[in-house]
C-alpha cells in the first residue's frame, strides 16, 4: 500500500512540474512586436510594391504602404529587426523615408512614374 502511495505522489509531482515547465516556456515564446508608422516618399502602385517588398524582412509580420498618406505601417518583432534596418532597405530600392535618402542610383533606377524628386 506504501509503495502505491508513493508511485501516486511521484506521478502527481512529475505531472505538475511538467505543467509548470511547459507555460514558463510558452510565456518565454510569445513574440512582442512594436508598430511603426513610416513617411516613405513614392507615388504609384509600384511604388507601393516595390517599399511593402524591400520592408518585409525576417522580422517584419506587416507592411502596409498607403499611396494616399504617403505612410507605411510596419508591425516588427524589435528583437529580430529595427526600424532603421527597415527604413536602410527601403532607401536602398530607391524611396527616400525620414532618415535614410535613397542613393541618386538608386533613386534614377526607378520607373519614369516613382519619381517623386
Amino acid at each position: 500500500m506504501k509503495t502505491l502511495k508513493l508511485y501516486i505522489v511521484a506521478l502527481l509531482a512529475i505531472t505538475v512540474g511538467s505543467y509548470t515547465n511547459a507555460q514558463t516556456n510558452n510565456q518565454s515564446k510569445k513574440l512582442t512586436t512594436k508598430t511603426e508608422l513610416i513617411k516613405v516618399s513614392g507615388n504609384c502602385e509600384s511604388c507601393k510594391t516595390r517599399i511593402e517588398k524591400a520592408a518585409k524582412v525576417e522580422g517584419v509580420t506587416k507592411a502596409d504602404w498607403s499611396e494616399k498618406t504617403k505612410v507605411l505601417t510596419l508591425v516588427y518583432n524589435p528583437s529580430k529587426v529595427t526600424g532603421d534596418d527597415i527604413q536602410k532597405k527601403i532607401a536602398a530600392v530607391g524611396h527616400d523615408t525620414p532618415k535614410y535618402k535613397a542613393t541618386d542610383k538608386a533613386y534614377n533606377a526607378l520607373p519614369g512614374c516613382c519619381k517623386y524628386r
